[in-house]
């Protein structure tokens, strides 16, 4: 397993961590030809999705976000830490993603990126990338 630090710098943001997992992956081609990555957000207020990285559909997305689960809409969890609003994105986001590995590299699609997609920044976050050997 390995680690990808990221500092984050906006309440709710989309950081491409894309060359970073395939560098981890990269560094294991010697030993996985065929196999899975399985990339993992710990933080309850965070999560790991693929898209396109345009500028447009991140804006988009953001807005989505936003429109769909709003902050300080009198959501009960917010009587202790004021960030339901976070870990209800986190929810619909989802804290993982599973990207199969052939000849040594993610087989992702031509437009794919793998996005942390941090929902109460900013913070100091930790994602873990596993790579299994098929």
């Amino acid at each position: 397993m390995a680690t990808i630090e990221i500092e984050t710098r906006q309440s709710t943001e989309l950081i491409d961590i894309t060359g970073k997992v395939k560098e981890i992956v990269k560094s294991r081609r010697g030993n996985v030809n065929s196999g899975i990555c399985v990339v993992f957000t710990k933080h309850t207020t965070s999560g790991i999705i693929i898209n396109e990285n345009e500028a447009g559909l991140k804006s988009d997305i953001l807005a989505l976000l936003n429109e769909l689960i709003p902050k300080g809409r009198g959501y009960l969890h917010d009587k202790i830490d004021n960030n339901a609003h976070a870990h209800l994105r986190a929810v619909v986001l989802g804290s993982s993603v599973t990207i199969p590995i052939e000849r040594g590299d993610l087989t992702l699609g031509t437009w794919q990126s793998i996005f942390f997609v941090e929902c109460d920044g900013p913070r100091r976050r930790e994602v873990y990338v596993t790579v299994i050997k098929e």
